[in-house]
Formats: C-alpha cells, structure tokens, sequence
C-alpha cells in the first residue's frame, strides 16, 4: 500500500490515481479515503489526477494515540502535498475533513499549491455552543458521542449511517444496507483513541482566523437537512468569512451528500473546478 511517513513515525495511507490537475479528497469522521469513491471514479474519468488519503488514526493509516488535532492533521496533508510535488491542486474536503481542508489551505496553501478549495457539509467556522457561538451544537452532545463510542463502538457506528448521516431516519427515505455498512466497516478500521479524539478536533476546534485568511476561491457546500452539521451554523457563517467564498445550498439534502446525491454534487464540483 503507498504510504508516507511523517516527522512523528505516522504512516498515513494514500490513492493516487491518473494524471492532469489534481484535486485531493479530505474525509469526514470516522471514515476514510474510501468514502469519496463515487467522486475518485467521476473526476478519474474527467481527466484529473485523484487523490485521497486516510487521516491519521483512520482506515489503513497508522492507528496513533497522539497528533489527532487540527495542526497535525494539516501537517499531515503539507508533508502529503510536498512527497507528491502537488501544485495548483483543488482540496475538497467533508465534514471533519472541511476542517482540516480549511486549515490546511490557511496554513500551507500559498506558493501555488493551492488553487481551489470545496468545502462539503463541513465543521467550520466551529460547532460547539458558546457564548461566542450561541447558535451552536451544545457540549452535551459531542460527549454522547463519546461516551457511546468508548462503551460500543460497533453499536454507534451502526447507529450513525443507519439514522442521521445519510438521513435514512427521515420519511420515504431510499435506505441502503450497502452504504450502511460500508460506513460500519471504514470506521472500524480506524482506531478509537484516534477517533475519541478527533470529537474534540472536529467540535471544538474555530475556524474562524483560518476562513478570513483564505486567499483563493473557496465553494462551501451544504444541505439544509443536515442532521450532524446544522446548516445554519456552519455554511453561511463560513461563506460570509471567506474572501472569496460561495455558498450552495441543498434544499433537503442530507450530511452524507456525496454519496447519496452524487449525480447532483459530483457536476457541481466540475463546474466550479472548470470556472476561470
């Protein structure tokens, strides 16, 4: 399997398909690179060079107990980015995975590297409720995550794509036992120290600095049905931060979007990809 080693001794685990201008796929909690195969076949077969990876203590990367954070996880992706001499690239991150995109490219993505950034039912500007964010996901909740992940992991991680994640709980949804367990088994792969962590990167962490500091065109994607990520306090509270941004809504899509609507979303990149 390709990997990389970073400064730490992680291995982290990646795809790199075709040729042409790259655009690399960042995934959400607690999946892996797997998770973007309906966009890795669409952009494969568009011309582009594809990139995925699995973020440390998820899927086939090194299971660690230490670095599972924001800046490592960005770290993580510059010393991905320079192994793989990526310039111009497009970053189009999920979830946990539009965090990491947003302080990756605030971060590391001057000098051409980055050319575009997506960012898809994504954690930014910050999830959890505070005085500063009184419209956010309350405490609470996040340590429910916690603590049904420490007492049965295998149990919650049915319990996520089975209800919320691909709102599969809502009326006349079309279920799919397929995609359902395709997400149980990417998150039992992982490790869940990493992924106990990783709650409080993805709920805690404040984007806030990084999405004012972006210099390039970001598009910030997101369905107003959104069980995991409310809409109303991510989306257009980071499009509004962005110099560049641009918010498209999706009335009635669920978190899980690019796999339950991939004839929608998958066009949608293209064109804001293809857009001078």
């Amino acid at each position: 399997m390709p990997t990389i080693t970073v400064q730490d001794g992680t291995q982290i685990f990646y795809k790199d398909w075709g040729t042409g201008q790259p655009i690399v796929f960042h995934h959400g909690w607690p999946l892996s690179a797997d998770d973007w195969d309906a966009q890795m076949m669409f952009f494969l077969g568009k011309g582009y060079r594809v990139i995925a990876h699995d973020r440390r203590g998820h899927g086939r990367s090194t299971q660690t107990a230490t670095g599972n954070e924001m800046d490592t996880y960005a770290a993580d992706m510059a010393a991905l980015a320079k192994h793989l001499d990526l310039k111009g690239a497009v970053h189009i991150g999920h979830s946990t995975g539009g965090g990491e995109v947003t302080r990756y490219v605030a971060q590391y993505g001057g000098g051409g590297r980055v050319a575009k950034a997506v960012i898809i039912g994504a954690v930014p500007p910050v999830m959890v409720k505070s005085d500063r964010n009184p419209g956010g996901t309350p405490i609470e909740v996040f340590d429910g995550y916690r603590a049904a992940l420490a007492a049965n992991r295998a149990q919650l991680y049915r319990d996520i794509p089975t209800g919320p994640f691909y709102g599969f709980n809502r009326a006349g949804a079309k279920v799919s036992e397929g995609v359902i367990g395709n997400w149980w088994r990417q998150g039992m792969i992982g490790g869940i120290k990493a992924h106990y962590d990783c709650i409080k990167a993805f709920s805690e962490t404040d984007f806030t600095e990084d999405l004012k500091t972006i210099e390039v065109p970001v598009l910030v994607m997101h369905g107003d049905d959104d069980q995991i990520v409310p809409y109303a306090d991510s989306a257009p509270l980071s499009a509004k931060l962005l110099k560049k941004g641009t918010l498209r809504t999706y009335p009635g899509f669920p978190h899980g979007m690019c796999t339950t609507h991939p004839e929608v979303i998958n066009p949608d990149l293209l064109a804001f990809i293809k857009a001078a």
